[in-house]
């Protein structure tokens, strides 16, 4: 299992890698993964990034940037000797796909790469099922396999002279490694032995022509062939089909122009040569060589630009692309044509999204320039820039790197200042109700310059022109799904879906109601981007960038769904932003401490505001009956405890209450679901042995594995051992009293505070189970308060009256207590 805050090195091969190896040439896609989520460009992370990969990984990823002239690149070229060198770097690592099988890594026989190995030193056939395509004529039998060998063979190489009317190859001594299967190839196509000389003879121009179109890439580069003089003078005239891209910008959009250019007005007549198995084509006085694998190339660029796998090869073609594919069209094109240049607005879109050096710092307003970190400044400048073209995207960061701040910061540099903009509302952000007075509080925190409207349970916007007058609305999934007519009206500046998971499913009401909105741009926020499968990621993508995704045709399976998944994850790259903590740790403090406010579910609510005002009805005739301090004290501590237990979950006053009822228990389930599926452990601290059971039951019914100790546990150890070993388990669900000193768990990464201690040292410590020595990774501790409750008042309270809540929360024994009745008030009041 892949730790929390590793990342895997990714290398996905052609399936036709039998093909391109014959020419030395074999193009590769690199990746950085963190667990199952969407890939990493490797140029778009620092170095440092690199030493979180395996020893094996690492040295690999170092080779090729190495090769990339000092800077990693997602795509590149490589002989038949660079790619067996990163085989025997990752022996018997799971770090090879094929690119139409990105999901199941190729796997290792002993010392050998299946299917990969074989064709290190060779030319070969297609992998089985893969189809030769249409517009050519296979051979007869399928081309020489090299042996690896033949890489470091010594002796002389093969020797070719000739002209385009007859070629003279003399080959190298039986011991050479490649003499059997160079033989071969001469002979099936039609080279004869002349005894006298030991040269084989092919005295035919069309067929020398054919075959060098064929084979002189091969001759020079696999087999190290050597040309005579003679022959480079006999063949000077002798051109190659040269692949030309074009791109324009015209009133209707941007347009792509492929071209095979084998002399003017020849697209027919390549078509033509191509279709009946000819390699070569006379015009205008000169012949023109068609090397086949440069022509396939091409083919599969027209396929992805047509999205139809099954689109035969055209010499000539025209595209539209739409500005969300632009970047791309742009890797793309590398395989063909590397000195491919667009418009300079083409490449103003593109380049930023390709290399985030590129991005222009986003306009945010003054305070907050020494408010982001620098990895938050990034994200910031990608949102803008994104906006700035009428895109979208997905800010899928480590949880706790705070892509609400980024977001905030983004919204601010095109919200502020008052009137800039006119025609459209505010933005509209969606996202769980637990989540509501979350982002309500940061925006007040930090941009308070944004004037903010929560639309939800009583407070709602009446009309569509309601929404122009606030810089940001933020409601809920489900309030959106009931006010979707209201909001669907309404012509947003732009639109942030967090938490998105809760619309990944194309058909359900929330995704349906986030679909129906309008917006200059759009971004979802999410730490999960692929949850179950790529469909996931491709309701999100038709989301921020709609009709812009490919998409299957309905009922499409096997090899067919493979190719339109592999073009929606070269689509979806550019428009995909994923730092884990480990990635930015030189910009991150050891340990991020979050708050997280809930707001409390209507009948939980309405079940603390009861006791609340009971228990003060009950405190002021109390007071007035003239009782004792001890009898008062022990009446506060009573409503304390009711008061706090509430707002963990009210079934632990009326346990036949419903366990929706609890804001805390939602949010617990937002945070654990992202930390799972990050890859993250979590241990998770309560005073309340009874709220342990009740998550106890929520993870048994969810089939989720878990450890737990509290006072009773007996075996103490044992099970801070095994949830240390096992990695499966997922959390660890510890009484504070219990397990808050003298344990160590730095097999987890995350803590959450269910129900805050209010002596901060005592919660430090509790964190500290797992922020110690031997901890490699960043430690992030969320402590969830309920909203405008005792637990707030507390907080606001705390550094001001720390002795007086250390009484009230961590005295067993109400008559200790040493409050006089002003604190006791200054507590209960707003609450």
């Amino acid at each position: 299992m892949t730790e929390s805050g590793s990342i895997r090195l990714k290398i996905l091969l052609p399936p036709h890698l039998a093909r391109v190896a014959l020419r030395d040439a074999i193009p590769v896609k690199v990746e950085l993964v963190r667990g199952l989520c969407v890939p990493i460009r490797p140029e778009s992370v620092d170095e440092s990034v690199f030493s979180n990969l395996g020893d094996a990984e690492r040295s690999a990823l170092f080779v090729i940037t190495g090769w990339c002239g000092g800077t990693p690149a997602s795509f590149l070229q490589l002989s038949r000797g660079q790619l067996t060198q990163l085989v025997g770097l990752l022996q018997g690592h799971p770090a090879f796909f094929w690119v139409n099988k990105p999901a199941e890594p190729i796997p290792w026989h002993g010392d050998s790469l299946a299917a990969v190995s074989d064709h290190l030193g060779a030319p070969s056939t297609a992998p089985s099922g893969q189809p030769e395509s249409p517009n050519f004529t296979p051979d007869p039998q399928p081309p020489p396999r090299v042996p690896e060998a033949h890489l470091t063979s010594s002796g002389e190489p093969p020797s070719i002279d000739g002209s385009e009317h007859f070629l003279s190859i003399r080959l190298p001594d039986r011991g050479y490694s490649g003499y059997r299967e160079l033989r071969e190839l001469l002979e099936r196509t039609g080279f004869r032995l002349e005894p006298s000389n030991r040269r084989w003879w092919l005295r035919d121009r069309h067929k020398t022509l054919n075959f060098l179109g064929q084979y002189w890439t091969v001759l020079e580069t696999h087999y190290g062939a050597a040309f005579t003089d003679n022959f480079l003078r006999n063949t000077i005239g002798l051109k190659r089909a040269r692949i030309d891209c074009r791109a324009t910008e015209e009133a209707e959009g941007f347009f792509l122009q492929i071209e095979v250019n084998a002399g003017s007005g020849a697209a027919a007549s390549v078509q033509t040569a191509l279709t009946s198995g000819r390699h070569y084509l006379e015009s205008e006085g000169s012949v023109f060589l068609i090397d086949p694998e440069p022509i396939r190339q091409v083919q599969e660029v027209q396929q992805t630009l047509s999205g139809d796998r099954a689109r035969p090869f055209m010499p000539g073609s025209r595209h539209r692309i739409s500005p969300a594919r632009l970047a791309q069209v742009d890797e793309l094109l590398e395989t063909i044509n590397p000195n491919f240049s667009p418009p300079e607005s083409w490449q103003a879109r593109t380049a930023p999204l390709r290399r985030l050096s590129k991005l222009s710092p986003a306009p945010v307003p003054e305070h907050a320039r020494g408010l982001l970190r620098p990895y938050q400044a990034v994200g910031t400048a990608w949102l803008h820039h994104l906006h700035r073209n009428g895109l979208g995207g997905i800010l899928a960061d480590d949880m706790g790197l705070g892509k609400t701040v980024e977001t905030l910061a983004f919204l601010a540099s095109i919200l502020t200042p008052a009137g800039s903009r006119p025609l459209n509302a505010g933005a509209c952000v969606v996202c769980p109700t637990s989540l509501l007075e979350n982002w309500r509080r940061e925006s007040a925190r930090f941009f308070p310059e944004l004037s903010v409207f929560i639309h939800h349970g009583s407070q709602r916007l009446l009309t569509p022109r309601d929404a122009l007058s606030p810089d940001l609305v933020i409601t809920s999934y489900g309030t959106l799904v009931r006010d979707r007519d209201l909001f669907s009206a309404v012509s947003w500046t732009t639109i942030v879906a967090d938490e998105a998971q809760h619309a990944k499913n194309r058909r359900s009401l929330n995704a349906q109601a986030l679909f129906g909105l309008k917006s200059i741009s759009r971004f979802v926020l999410t730490g999960t981007p692929v949850e179950n499968s790529l469909d996931d990621l491709r309701t999100l993508m038709e989301f921020i960038l709609p009709g812009a995704a490919p998409a299957p045709p309905p009922q499409t399976r096997g090899e067919d769904k493979r190719w339109f998944d592999s073009q929606l994850a070269g689509f979806a790259g550019p428009y995909i932003l994923r730092r884990a903590k480990s990635e930015v740790a030189p910009e991150l403090p050891e340990k991020i401490e979050q708050t997280v406010y809930c707001e409390l579910e209507s009948a939980q609510r309405d079940l603390y505001l009861r006791f609340s005002q009971e228990g003060r009805k009950a405190l002021d005739a109390l007071e007035s009956s003239g009782a004792s301090e001890g009898a008062v004290r022990t009446h506060v501590f009573k409503l304390l405890l009711r008061l706090r237990q509430i707002c963990c979950d009210p079934r632990l006053i009326e346990r036949d209450r419903s366990a929706g009822e609890s804001a805390k228990l939602a949010a617990f389930r937002e945070l654990l679901d992202e930390a799972m599926d990050a890859g993250h452990r979590v241990l998770l601290f309560s005073q309340f042995v009874s709220v342990l059971n009740l998550l106890r039951e929520e993870l048994d019914a969810d089939a989720i594995p878990y450890a737990y100790l509290d006072g009773k546990t007996r075996n103490r150890q044992q099970e801070v051992d095994r949830f240390n070993r096992d990695t499966s388990l997922p959390i660890f669900l510890i009484s504070l009293r219990a397990g808050g000193t003298g344990l160590n768990l730095t097999g987890a990464d995350t803590v959450v505070h269910f129900d805050p201690w209010w002596n901060p040292a005592v919660e430090a410590q509790a964190t500290d189970r797992a922020h110690r020595i031997g901890q490699t990774r960043v430690v992030t501790s969320y402590r969830l308060i309920a909203a405008g409750t005792v637990e707030e008042r507390v907080l606001e309270l705390q550094e001001g009256k720390r002795r007086m809540l250390e009484q009230v929360f961590d005295a067993s024994d109400a008559d200790n207590l040493r409050l006089d009745l002003n604190d006791l008030r200054s507590l209960l009041s707003d609450s």
